[in-house]
């Protein structure tokens, strides 16, 4: 057969992070002819990833607009992607993830009969509005998906319950480890002097992110609150809080953190930056989803300001807690870490359940097996013990 065209699709930085490197990977195989769709769900901070990465995309929907809802950007996929499927016909599409891009680009394809492959597949919290709507985003779109990629034995055993084949499924690890081996450099200079600034040895730096939808008003409020008492009352604490763009989490924390000593209110860094920063920092506190895979990696603790969370591998071998967005909770719980070095060794333990590095190559294998291109089995991954 002629080349099997492939249409990766992705439209955030998460996604951009986690899908680069299979992009690369692709390129490499002479059976594949590989296009790069972007939504752009999220504009700049897509094309950091984009950019990092030498990736210039074949099509690029550009759909962002100011306070854009989920029902618009759904539409806009969707009528974007009708027109690029049936110009270029492609053999299949891949996408990544729980985001609305995940979901209507499948949707798009299943509308026109295109194999989908979900990279990321069967991560659940059995709560549909938790987090919303990414919960739902990913289940829809295992509904539809021909192959599944499972980063993990936990994540395949969740689709085998909801009647997916075994072998649709490979279990590859997540690819945001392979991201990881492009980004992460010993002795890394950041453009921000604020962080090259840091005394990242003698001060215990605390890196955090909180910006997810179901954590706006009062969760975001709770966690400033926790985080003004955790620097104030913890000298050898520095505290940088990355701020979302978005105005329902930027105007909150300003109005709680802003001015205070030895609390550092950055713009989201480029993901090379970010991957930096949380090699260097002490602890880890976030909503993020993402970086419960990147930090554990990496020996760092994690304190997930989530009550539930899709990603429970690394909670299992004790590398990440769930403490939610009560104020004294997250008080306690971070406390403990920077004033107890034992339990702190305990959690740094650099136990690594989500992937070596290859998961974009056992992907590239299974979609040519998928072809019948390749007879061998799939090596999946395995987590060191």
């Amino acid at each position: 057969m002629d080349k099997i065209k492939i249409i990766t699709i992705f439209g955030t930085r998460p996604e951009a992070i986690k899908m680069a490197p299979l992009v690369k990977e692709l390129e490499k195989r002479e059976e594949i002819d590989v296009k790069v769709c972007v939504t752009a769900q999220h504009r700049e901070m897509l094309d950091q990833v984009l950019e990092l990465f030498s990736i210039e995309p074949d099509f690029d929907l550009n759909i962002m607009k100011t306070k854009q809802s989920l029902t618009g950007i759904t539409t806009r996929i969707l009528e974007g992607l009708a027109e690029i499927f049936e110009e270029e016909k492609p053999n299949m599409i891949l996408v990544h993830g729980d985001t609305t891009t995940t979901f209507a680009a499948a949707l798009a394809a299943f509308y026109k009969q295109i194999p989908v492959g979900h990279v990321e597949a069967g991560l659940r919290t059995y709560n549909k509005y938790f987090p919303f709507p990414e919960e739902m985003n990913r289940k829809l779109t295992g509904a539809i998906a021909d192959l599944h990629f499972a980063p993990t034995i936990g994540s395949k055993n969740n689709l085998l319950r909801e009647g997916i084949d075994d072998e649709q499924i490979i279990i590859t690890g997540n690819t945001v480890i392979d991201a990881m081996e492009y980004t992460v450099e010993k002795d890394y200079k950041f453009s921000n002097e604020v962080l090259n600034e840091l005394d990242y040895n003698n001060k215990k730096v605390i890196m955090v992110t909180a910006h997810r939808r179901e954590n706006w008003g009062e969760g975001i409020e709770n966690i400033c609150n926790a985080l003004k008492q955790i620097v104030m009352e913890n000298e050898d604490v520095e505290l940088v809080y990355l701020v979302h763009l978005n105005p329902v989490v930027k105007d909150v924390v300003y109005k709680y953190l802003e001015g205070i000593n030895r609390v550092h209110l950055l713009p989201p860094l480029d993901t090379k930056e970010t991957h930096n920063l949380m090699n260097k920092c002490y602890l880890v506190m976030t909503d993020s989803g993402g970086l419960q895979e990147e930090a554990p990696h990496l020996g760092k603790p994690v304190l997930v300001l989530r009550d539930v969370t899709e990603r429970p591998e690394a909670v299992a071998a004790s590398t990440v807690k769930l403490v939610g967005t009560d104020i004294t909770i997250i008080k306690n719980c971070a406390e403990e870490l920077i004033k107890d070095n034992n339990k702190y060794i305990e959690m740094s333990k650099a136990i690594n359940p989500y992937g070596d590095g290859k998961s974009s190559y056992r992907i590239s294998e299974a979609i040519l097996k998928y072809f019948n291109l390749r007879k061998d089995e799939i090596q999946e991954f395995k987590p060191s013990k």
